[in-house]
């Protein structure tokens, strides 16, 4: 018998019921107060409620994916813009008390929003007031705060020099926080390898609200952390770069070809050349696919590894990928609408073209880039997830890698703050 339907006990039941609600009826004042206690030190400066006018301009001037900026996407409690590491010192602790999700964005480049959307009720720490790019052109060496884009990186190493560069991405408006954290490939991959293998040293807070570098954290975290996916191990708040030499002038150009010039003989005699190579019939497939949709871009992008890629081991950091007869497959879909029904259609499709692919790609696992992240591989549950379940995806990006993430994670948070569908469990999860 339920005690609590008694008639006994309705005046009871009615203060527990009010008291609970009252406790819980404005969440955000309390972690508001929290980080006010933490720090006072211009945090209120930093701080958009839902009820702050520019609460929204802050949340949507880093989302890029559209598919996640709708009134059905949840929204944040609190967004936290820090200035210093204090202030991401002070949204760790409270939001570990008051029993909050943290997302930490610095591009907004996470395919499936990861970096600002959370299920569960959620802050953002985003760091986009933490930009700053330090070069020392004598030493060869920058550090980048994990705010600045790849565009501001490479400026400002070109304003101080035409023959030193970093090897990473090509679109500008990526955080170079996500990026490297996921690995970091681009161009120059095959002549300097990625973007993670030319980090010497890194800023990071973690769960503890300590403040590491390479030398206080140990070598299995800084493993870790260059290509084992951001948002698990904790907030990283610099890099230390290497920079590369490069020649003052490139020369770079385009060889466009359209399906009447034998565009799809081109893509399988002068760039597709691997071990089993995808047969012609199966590239006239893939035409009659692209042809198929109404949308503004539909594409799937060749990526060739190899090179420098193939001398370094591919223990060497979380991102295995790195054998010459090894090619990236980039497939991606825009389209300018929201409509839900718009977008079904979009998904659906490129769904199939992925399923398509399947008997021409790598097998047992199929794998994939981290840092062009699928929840369709398998997702963590909401509360703990086992090691067997996250096995399912984490070898799709990590191959054998994953299970020493898996070690690292349980080391460094064993208490798993540092979550989301696709983060690295702890052992503890199991």
């Amino acid at each position: 018998m339920n005690c609590l339907s008694s008639s006994k006990f309705p005046f009871l039941f009615l203060f527990l019921f009010s008291f609970s609600w009252v406790a819980s009826a404005d969440p955000h004042e309390d972690f508001l107060q929290c980080l006010h206690y933490q720090n006072s030190n211009a945090i209120s400066k930093v701080i958009y409620t839902p009820i702050n006018s520019s609460y929204s301009s802050v949340l949507q001037f880093s989302i890029r994916n559209g598919r996640f900026n709708t009134s059905a996407t949840p929204k944040p409690l609190v967004i936290v813009t820090p200035l210093n590491v204090a202030h991401i010192q002070a949204a760790i602790a409270c939001s570990q008390k008051h029993g909050l999700q943290i997302r930490v964005r610095s591009g907004g480049h996470d395919y499936e929003g990861l970096s600002y959307v959370s299920v569960l009720p959620f802050v953002i720490i985003d760091l986009i007031n933490m930009r700053t790019v330090t070069v020392d052109i004598g030493n060869k060496i920058a550090w980048v705060q994990a705010g600045a884009t790849l565009g501001e990186v490479y400026y400002r190493i070109a304003e101080k020099s035409r023959t030193l560069a970093f090897p990473a991405g090509v679109c500008p408006t990526v955080g170079s926080g996500g990026h490297i954290s996921g690995g970091g490939h681009g161009m120059m991959m095959r002549k300097y390898g990625l973007a993670a293998d030319h980090i010497i040293d890194v800023k990071l807070i973690d769960a503890e609200g300590r403040i590491l570098d390479r030398a206080s954290m140990g070598e299995d975290l800084f493993w870790a952390i260059r290509g084992g996916g951001g948002n698990t191990f904790g907030v990283v708040v610099a890099w230390k770069l290497e920079l590369v030499t490069v020649p003052p002038t490139v020369t770079v150009f385009n060889v466009t070809r359209t399906l009447e010039q034998n565009a799809t003989k081109l893509a399988k005699t002068d760039y597709v050349n691997v071990k089993e190579p995808i047969p012609e019939i199966a590239l006239e497939g893939i035409w009659e696919r692209l042809n198929q949709l109404d949308a503004q871009v539909a594409q799937l992008q060749f990526t060739a590894y190899g090179g420098k890629m193939d001398e370094i081991s591919e223990t060497s950091t979380p991102f295995p990928h790195r054998a010459g007869n090894l090619f990236q497959i980039h497939y991606a879909v825009f389209w300018g609408d929201q409509d839900s029904e718009r977008s079904q259609i979009y998904t659906s499709w490129i769904r199939k073209l992925y399923s398509y692919m399947t008997p021409y790609v790598t097998k047992n696992p199929r794998q994939a880039y981290i840092n062009y992240r699928d929840l369709d591989l398998g997702m963590n549950n909401l509360g703990n997830t086992s090691y067997k379940q996250a096995r399912i995806w984490g070898t799709k990006y990590f191959k054998n890698n994953f299970d020493r993430l898996v070690h690292v994670k349980t080391k460094v948070d064993p208490a798993n703050f540092f979550r989301n569908e696709q983060s690295i469990p702890p052992l503890s999860s199991w």
